[in-house]
Formats: structure tokens, sequence, C-alpha cells
């Protein structure tokens, strides 16, 4: 059997190792139109910022490598320009050379990947533009850096790339502004847990110039203006465009072959394409969303390493099936850690969901032990059924472990109310005898039993303050005078029995306290005396953070961006 891969990285060189443990004797050549086969292409952004020093570090396999222990054919600037299905050959070109030749297959892999999103602007062919997909880009602007030592820097987009990216420019010194068109940074967080990331890229002196288009640039004075859609330009020494990326499907398209969404290139769950004799991995393909069950596109590593597997041992004679992808990601932003997995609400809303939420900020460990540190969770969960949907953590240590435990609640079928009985490692350094997901899940419980209501950030600027409601803070005088919701009177938990007569019988009390767990001890006490109480979910911390990037987002809409934190 003759396989023939287009494309190495996480898709390709995956499906090709597997290929040859599973068949000894397969003919197995791999063509790579990059000059890197298999390369960390998440570690792109480190090598720029220095975090990553030694180039050879962002490489995992060499052609030598492969042919070394895999008996494996790479051929790199190598680029397949043409597939003729009823002859089962491809046409490919010698990107050095510019010389043509024809290899047949038995059996044909795509892993094309992506490509980076570069509209047609005006002024868009400067050489102070760029794009970054591959270990060439990250070298080319590495370049520029080292010559040129600019001083700032513009980022269209808000997407991970364009903030790990953000991040390592800010380590070098210089002035970063982040341009997006939607009003908050990463589509995969509701706009209440982006006002974390943005705060924190704040702290650290990037601009956000949120709900802004781009519209074209001028070179001027040495550097570069970014032309803005109804603000002023912004001007740079450099810019890097990250607006996304879109499936590189143009080979498949010209073959023929099916194509999904977004002119993804279609495939069943062996990874098939319409052709029985060509299968397709990795960010190009389209993919079943595991939680909706839609036809989507989602652009990562480790489903991309799955497919080339699952394809693998299908090409060989087995019967493996690719079950669908949630999105599950994680990012390091500056000092913070931020995941995600399955659906937020907002995606929940558009796939027509009915939804409810908890939010809570729990200490990654045992709060007694030195160095403990909050992190925010906010878990989505179906109304009536609790079925989990997806999960969204920021925060310090910890983070990673969570989202990695809801991940994997999600994947097996767990009800949001079953997180209260997972059996998870405790010891003072790791977590705490309630861990955060344990209690997640029994606030969750509460909800389902009807033992607390709750309140949102969105509803603040709706409660009633008309005296047909009593808008309650329970926590400290000191913690009320540093800040509080407008409207709200101050009665600490603690006070609250003496001093319940002040608060009128026969209206609804809405509840906030730092975190959320004072507030619910004042909301039982309360309940237990008659009356009507909603608490708030994420607690007054929670509720800043979002208020504070609302105001801020505001005043940069009236001047174009951010000034200076």
């Amino acid at each position: 059997m003759k396989v023939v891969i287009v494309g190495g990285v996480a898709g390709g060189a995956t499906a090709a190792a597997r290929i040859r443990r599973l068949d000894e004797q397969a003919e197995i050549i791999i063509f790579e139109r990059s000059g890197y086969v298999s390369y960390a292409n998440c570690g792109l952004p480190y090598y720029i910022g220095g975090v990553i020093s030694d180039q050879r570090d962002l490489t995992l396999q060499t052609p030598e490598n492969f042919q070394r222990r895999f008996r494996i054919q790479v051929h790199v600037h190598h680029e397949v320009t043409a597939i003729h299905r009823t002859e089962k050959t491809v046409t490919v070109r010698n990107c050095k050379t510019g010389e043509e030749f024809t290899e047949s297959y038995d059996k044909l892999l795509l892993s094309p990947g992506a490509v980076p999103n570069h509209p047609r602007l005006p002024g868009s062919g400067t050489d102070k533009l760029f794009t970054l997909r591959t270990v060439e880009d990250t070298l080319h602007i590495r370049s520029y850096i080292d010559r040129n030592h600019p001083k700032s820097a513009v980022l269209a987009g808000g997407g991970f790339i364009s903030l790990e990216v953000g991040e390592n420019l800010r380590k070098l010194g210089m002035d970063v502004t982040i341009v997006q068109r939607p009003k908050q940074l990463m589509p995969p967080f509701d706009a209440d847990m982006a006002s974390l990331i943005h705060a924190e890229m704040r702290r650290h002196g990037v601009h956000l110039a949120l709900g802004r288009s781009v519209e074209g640039f001028e070179e001027r004075d040495g550097g570069i203006d970014v032309l803005l859609r109804d603000a002023q330009p912004l001007h740079a020494d450099m810019v890097i465009m990250a607006i996304g990326v879109s499936p590189d499907s143009k080979l498949a398209r010209d073959a023929g072959l099916a194509l999904g969404v977004k002119g993804s290139i279609a495939v069943n769950d062996r990874m098939e394409t319409s052709d029985p004799d060509i299968y397709a991995v990795g960010d190009a393909v389209q993919v079943k969303h595991f939680v909706t069950g839609e036809d989507t596109v989602i652009a990562l590593a480790g489903p991309a390493n799955k497919q080339g597997r699952i394809a693998a041992d299908n090409i060989c004679g087995g019967d493996s099936h690719y079950k669908g992808s949630q999105g599950s990601s994680i990012l390091q932003i500056f000092g913070l850690t931020a995941a995600a997995t399955g659906i937020n609400e907002t995606a929940a809303a558009k796939a027509g969901l009915k939804t409810d939420k908890v939010i809570l900020s729990p200490s990654a460990h045992a709060g007694y032990y030195p160095g403990s540190r909050l992190m925010t969770m906010k878990v989505v969960f179906e109304k009536e059924t609790y079925r989990l949907l997806g999960a969204q953590i920021i925060g310090y240590d910890g983070v990673d472990k969570r989202i990695d435990v809801l991940a994997a609640a999600i994947r097996c079928g767990m009800k949001a109310t079953d997180l209260k009985d997972l059996d998870l490692a405790y010891a003072p350094p790791y977590s705490s005898a309630k861990d955060p997901i344990n209690m997640a899940g029994f606030i969750i419980d509460n909800l389902a039993k009807g033992i607390v209501r709750q309140w949102y950030a969105e509803d603040a600027d709706s409660l009633p303050r008309d005296g047909s409601a009593v808008l309650l803070d329970t926590r400290t005088p000191e913690e009320y005078a540093a800040g509080h919701v407008d409207g709200f009177i101050n009665i600490p938990v603690d006070d609250l029995r003496s001093r319940i007569k002040e608060i009128e019988t026969g209206k609804p009390v809405y509840l906030i306290c730092q975190s959320g767990l004072r507030s619910y001890i004042a909301y039982r006490i309360l309940t237990g005396c008659g009356y009507e109480c909603y608490n708030f979910a994420g607690g007054y911390r929670f509720y800043e953070a979002v208020y504070n990037d609302r105001c801020l987002n505001e005043q940069a809409s009236a001047c174009g961006m951010d000034q200076h934190p």
C-alpha cells in the first residue's frame, strides 16, 4: 500500500507515524510546502518574545528523523498542486526549483491546515505587515524585530495568537495595541468572563481598541498607520494580522471533493472525504461539535492529532471513529491562565438552548496553606435536564486541572449536578476538601432543589431601585466603603439576625457579597424568616470586573482606543 500525505504538522505527521506503526510494509510519502514537517506551532509566539530562545526547539521532527526512525519519505518545500482522482495521482511542485512531477497513491491523506485571514485592504502590501502561521512567518517577524527594533505594534484580532503575541511583544518592551471588531477578546469566553482577560491585558499596558474595524494601512513617518472605521488611525512601527484562519481547502475543492461549513473539507467520522480513497484531517476539515451536534470547524492541535490517528487506523483497515470536538483550550495571559471547554452561554443561545449558569470564585487550594489564590469559574448547563454544556475558568494555579475535569465530565455525559459527587484528590497544596469542581456542583444542586435563586451581572441595571425591593450587601463596612453596587445598603452577614427588622417584609431581597458565600448564608437566614431572596452569581469581585470593563470600553469608544491603564 502506498500512502501520500499532503501536509505535516499535527495531523499529517501523526497519521504518518501511526500508519508506520500499523503497517511496516506501507510506502509513506509526505509532501510539505513549508520547510518544516513537524513543528510546535503553538510555541511560535514564544520564540518571537525570546521565551523559546533556540529555533531548533520549534522543530519536533525533521525529515531525516522521519526517515531514520519510521522509514517515511518527507519532502519539504514541495507543494501538491492538483489531485487526479481517476488516475489516483497528485501533481507536485518543488517550491525551490519550480519542477513539477506526478506521484501515484493508493490512499491519499489531506492535512493542509488553515491559512490566516488576510482581507485585501488598501495598503496591505507593506513590508511592515505580518501574519503568523508557520515557522517561516515566525523567523520573519523575529528577524524584523532584531533588525529594526520597533517600539510599537498593532495586532489586528483578539484570539489566541493575538494575545500570545501581544504578551511577548510587551515583554520585549514594545507598546502594543490590539484592535478587535467584536467588543471583547477571546470569543470562546462570554463577555462577562472576558472582562477578567481585558483587565489583565490592560494591567500590563496593552491598549484595547474593541468594537473597531481595520479598513486599511498607510506608511507614514517611517511607520505605518492602521486605518480604523469611525476612529482616528493608530500609528505603529509594525502590524500583525491575527484575525483568524480559514480552512485551506482549495486542493480539495479543485478536485471536486465535497465541502462543508466555511468552505471546509467534508468528512465522515472515519475522516473519509467524499472519495473513499481520500482522507482529510486537521484545521481544514468539518467536524461535529460534541455538545451541540452541529457542523463546525475547530482549529486546534489536540483534535488534529486525534483525527490523524483515526485516519491512519482506517487507512490500515481498522474501524476508528471521531466522536466530535468540544473546543477545550487554555491560554496564558501574563500572570493569568484562561481556559474553556464546550460551549459558552452566547453560543448556547445561538444554538437555541435554554441555559442556566453558576459563577463562583473558589481558592485554588486550601486557604490556610500559603499561596492560595482565587479563580473565577463559570459553568453553563441546560435548564431542566442539567446537561453540562461548557465551562470557563480564569485564575492562577489549578485552572488547567479543573478545566480538564469539566471537559471529561462533558465528554462522559455527566449532569451538572453530578459534579458534587466527583471524588477528587485533595492535599492542602493542591486543593481543598471541597474542590472547586465540587463547589460548582453544590451550587447547581442547590439551584435544582430550589434552595437558592440567583441574579446576574446583566440584571444590575434593571434591579428595582424604587423601594419595591431590598438591595442588600452583606460584606463588612470596610469592604462596602471600598466599593459597592449603586443602591445597595450594607448589613454584614454576622449582624443580620440582630438587625433583621431593618429589612422590610413583603419585598424581594437581592443579595451580594464579595464571592457569593456570605450572601448565600444571608439568603438562608432570610428565607428561613419568610423573605423572598435572590443571590448574586459571582460576588462583588466579579461584578466589579464586569462593571469596570464596561466603563473602560465606553470611554475607549469615545476616543477610539484605551488610554494607558
